[in-house]
């Protein structure tokens, strides 16, 4: 089984959430980093997680809705509300998601946080 592997855009890219997930055993990367520019808009982000076969994490979630639609084969999206989360609801949703997900389960799917809120 391939764990999945998630990058944390622009928007959810939180050094504390980043660092609380690595602390976990997981292999997440977030915005910026050495092939995601801080400036990179989101179908650059999606695209460039794709390339590295991330998931991608983002708060935007008209935006990243209508790029699922336009490139049907990314490697997953994860949307969440940003104002109905705290860093440690965050955390553990992410966790949970993270050490039950299949990579391959997530190729073209797109689903919200909350199912892994506990």
């Amino acid at each position: 089984m391939v764990k999945l592997k998630l990058h944390l855009d622009a928007d959810t890219s939180s050094k504390s959430l980043h660092s609380a997930l690595v602390a976990k055993g997981h292999d997440v990367t977030r915005t910026p980093n050495d092939w995601m520019s801080l400036d990179a808009n989101d179908e650059t982000q999606l695209l460039r997680s794709t390339a590295q076969s991330r998931c991608i994490f983002t708060f935007n979630v008209r935006d990243f809705i209508v790029l699922a639609q336009q490139y049907p084969q990314h490697s997953g999206i994860i949307l969440a509300a940003q104002n109905s989360w705290s860093l440690s609801d965050l955390i553990a949703a992410l966790n949970g998601l993270l050490s039950e997900a299949k990579a391959a389960d997530w190729v073209g799917q797109i689903d919200w946080l909350n199912r892994w809120r506990k």
